[in-house]
């Protein structure tokens, strides 16, 4: 990777736009200069090609008259008879041994004549162009029978038409580039102007502004998408930051509780002097509430970890009833103890995932539910194959949770009851923690309750594609 002094910054592209159609436009403009040019040369090159066609066919029924041993001051005066109607085409007749029978053209032209090639007919194809004395002359070398005819006329008026042509063309087009350039620039700058304007209103975006949206009805319709992708990125940003600020009060406020539990009752160990005991009782106290901020501590820090891509899974096969007849185990005590009853139910193929993670997801399930579970009720895991996952659905009976707190229950710090203090119930993370877990493993965990029974359940992909 090339290091970052080394990138350079991408062309603007106003300069890209506007150098693109300065080209293309004088390509256009130097086509059709061409193409003008070409085309009055063609046509120059018709008229002449008539009139020195019309000498030629002046000359030729002469020629074929004569025969091949023509008497040649007889010949040279019927052929200057012939041509006295073509003033503006000099000539240079010469026999098969390259003897002048005829010639009206100056020596210098005629030694041009003489070394062009002869064809069998005049047309375009056989006409040449010569300078001679800086000036241009159209010519054609044509046989007729031994004989070698060969015709010139002076096209130097259209050679300096062409020239003031070609000269008025190239400025036109340079003139037109130019415009065609600031036009453009113009265009480009006048175009760019919604994009000023979004810029614009993104600068005065804040933390403080994050309601802001941009109205995609206001802009052209080739920014619409981008204007709309912006304000779904705002969305997520608002939430986000709704969000970290509910967090952070829920953060403070549960940290405050034991925070104040702790100042309170050394404040009250202090007041007096006592015996060991009961400042050993405090201590003991206080553990328990060092414990619940550990833990709370280590939940929070998972989160973090798991939210910025940093925990890593050991992927291994692990069969899910196995892994909930040992959390069965783990919890059999306290079942026993609160008269619930555990069942499970059901069977699926083992997946791959990382066995600490899942069965720490699989235990906040149950100890939830052993919460929630009134006694002499049973708590039932249920295993099922579900296409290419397998859901694992943990359902307990209970009171009804409103439809509207469902969505919210995976949140963390989410409370049914804002006002209920938890009294060694955890932090309210338990419900996040799975949730994430479970992502992490590309599955999804969802929960319903209606009937007296609220269901938790969980979707396993067999094998996740993780990263």
């Amino acid at each position: 990777m090339a290091p970052e002094s080394d990138l350079r910054r991408p062309r603007s592209l106003a300069l890209r736009v506007t150098v693109l159609v300065g080209l293309v436009t004088s390509l256009l403009f130097l086509l059709f200069t061409w193409s003008v040019e070409s085309s009055i040369e063609v046509h120059f090159a018709r008229m002449d090609l008539a009139e020195l066609r019309s000498a030629w066919m002046s000359v030729a029924p002469v020629l074929l008259e004569a025969g091949p041993a023509p008497d040649a001051a007889r010949l040279a005066e019927r052929l200057r008879a012939a041509t006295a109607g073509n003033r503006d085409v000099t000539f240079l007749i010469r026999d098969a041994h390259g003897v002048v029978l005829y010639r009206t053209a100056p020596p210098a032209i005629a030694a041009q004549l003489a070394a062009l090639p002869p064809s069998d007919a005049i047309g375009l194809a056989a006409l040449r162009t010569i300078a001679v004395s800086h000036q241009g002359w159209r010519a054609a070398v044509v046989r007729a029978g031994g004989d070698r005819v060969a015709l010139a006329m002076n096209i130097d008026i259209h050679l300096q038409y062409l020239r003031r042509l070609q000269d008025a063309l190239w400025a036109g087009t340079l003139l037109a580039s130019v415009i065609t350039v600031i036009v453009a620039a113009l265009a480009v700058m006048q175009g760019h102007a919604p994009l000023r304007r979004i810029s614009a209103r993104m600068r005065e975006l804040s933390a403080e502004r994050l309601h802001t949206r941009l109205d995609p009805k206001r802009v052209p319709i080739e920014l619409q998408e981008l204007v709309e992708a912006f304000n779904a990125m705002l969305d997520r940003i608002e939430a986000s930051f709704e969000q970290l600020r509910g967090v952070s009060a829920d953060i403070a406020h549960e940290l405050r509780t034991p925070i104040t539990n702790l100042t309170t009752q050394t404040q009250v160990a202090l007041s007096q002097p006592r015996e060991a005991a009961a400042y050993r009782e405090v201590l003991y106290s206080n553990l328990e509430e060092f414990e619940r901020l550990s833990t709370m501590i280590g939940d929070m820090l998972f989160l973090a970890q798991t939210d910025r891509g940093r925990a890593q899974l050991r992927l291994e096969t692990i069969d899910l009833a196995a892994e909930a007849q040992a959390l069965f185990d783990f919890f059999e005590a306290l079942a026993e103890e609160r008269g619930i009853s555990l069942q499970l139910a059901g069977s699926a193929p083992p997946v791959q995932g990382d066995r600490a993670m899942l069965r720490r997801a699989l235990s906040n399930l149950l100890s939830n539910a052993l919460r929630y579970t009134p006694r002499g009720q049973a708590i039932e895991f249920r295993l099922r194959l579900d296409g290419e996952s397998v859901r694992v659905d943990v359902s307990n009976p209970g009171p009804d949770i409103a439809p509207a707190h469902l969505p919210h229950l995976f949140e963390r710090f989410y409370r049914i009851e804002p006002s209920r203090q938890r009294q060694g119930e955890g932090a309210g993370l338990g419900l996040a923690i799975v949730k994430s877990i479970i992502e992490m493993h590309g599955g999804n965990v969802s929960a319903h309750s209606g009937g007296g029974r609220t269901v938790f359940s969980i979707r396993l992909p067999l094998r996740p594609a993780v990263g």
